[in-house]
């Protein structure tokens, strides 16, 4: 898992070097996927973060 996870992170800034349309096609859908997965963590995320109660700091002033 360890080994897996190192290869992620490595090839996430590389250039992949494609040759047809499809090989192109088949590597920006892959990396649209990616941005739409996080888009999602992370809109959940600001969104209870957002509609979570306010802690009041000071009371009976």
């Amino acid at each position: 898992m360890k080994e897996f996870l190192a290869q992620i992170f490595q090839s996430v800034g590389e250039l992949k070097e494609v040759y047809t349309l499809v090989d192109f096609y088949q590597y920006i859908k892959g990396v649209e996927y990616l941005i739409c997965v996080a888009f999602f963590i992370v809109f959940t995320k600001f969104y209870k973060y957002i509609n979570s109660p306010v802690k009041e700091s000071v009371k009976d002033r």
